[in-house]
């Protein structure tokens, strides 16, 4: 591998662009970077990595990313103890069974994971939404075992590709348990933490971590993670998803025509 300052300048900016827009959504950023890291070093001419070296490397990412991510959202109400309880620990179980099993699944089958999970996230985010956001913060309800199942679900799926999985939780929170979209955002942080602990722990112990890669995108994370989610703060919510819907959507398209060409 490859490791000249070219080089990892472009994993900086990558790992940069993709924090700053992964905070103001409020995902771990996996759904950007992965196909960033897949793409862009080779389309430069640069060393390529392979589907689980991404995998490796943006599972450490998000655990950093995520971090910045809810300590800008530590204030206003915006995180929901329990929710994240039940989703966090669930999720955490899942994460790392699919982190460790990875290691015995092809490129092309990280791929496919990867992309399946965003195809369903994108259906999920241009599905119509009721307005949920009129609900006060102290009085959101859920039901709480379908929030860890579904978390339980989604962490095997997150954990191969080396996400947390907020790309299609924040579809889950808002569509299946009608949680307002700036608690969904911080929530989602704050889980996907926690996930992305299980993601990483099986991608470490399974030797699928490229540590030099890594810690160059830690870097760019924790200067741009806090910076997209204050960010975020002052954009409309309506505007946040359309964002969010367009970047898993173009993801998912290329992943597929990657995957049948």
């Amino acid at each position: 591998m490859d490791y000249s300052i070219y080089f990892l300048t472009v994993i900086f900016l990558i790992g940069f662009v993709g924090s700053f827009v992964s905070g103001m959504v409020g995902i771990g950023g996996s759904i950007i970077k992965y196909p960033m890291l897949l793409y862009i070093p080779a389309f430069l001419g640069l060393s390529a990595f392979t589907a689980h070296e991404v995998a490796g490397i943006s599972a450490v990412q998000v655990l950093f990313a995520t971090i910045g991510g809810v300590w800008a959202y530590r204030k206003g109400g915006y995180l929901n103890k329990t929710l994240i309880l039940y989703m966090g620990v669930s999720i955490l179980i899942g994460s790392f069974i699919g982190g460790f099993g990875s290691k015995f699944m092809t490129d092309g089958g990280v791929n496919l994971v990867y992309g399946i999970l965003a195809t369903i996230a994108a259906i999920m985010m241009f599905i119509p939404k009721k307005d949920i956001d009129d609900i006060p913060m102290d009085q959101v309800t859920f039901n709480k075992w379908l929030a860890a199942t579904f978390a339980f679900l989604v962490g095997i799926g997150a954990g191969i590709v080396g996400a947390a999985g907020a790309f299609i939780l924040v579809p889950i929170m808002l569509l299946v348990l009608k949680i307002p979209t700036r608690m969904t955002i911080a929530s989602s942080l704050a889980i996907t933490f926690i996930s992305s602990i299980g993601s990483t722990a099986g991608k470490v112990f399974t030797g699928q971590v490229l540590f030099i890669p890594a810690v160059v995108m830690i870097v760019a994370s924790l200067i741009a993670s806090p910076l997209g989610a204050n960010f975020g703060k002052k954009v409309n919510t309506k505007v946040l998803q359309i964002i969010l819907a367009l970047l898993i959507l173009g993801t998912a398209i290329k992943i597929w025509v990657e995957l049948l060409g």
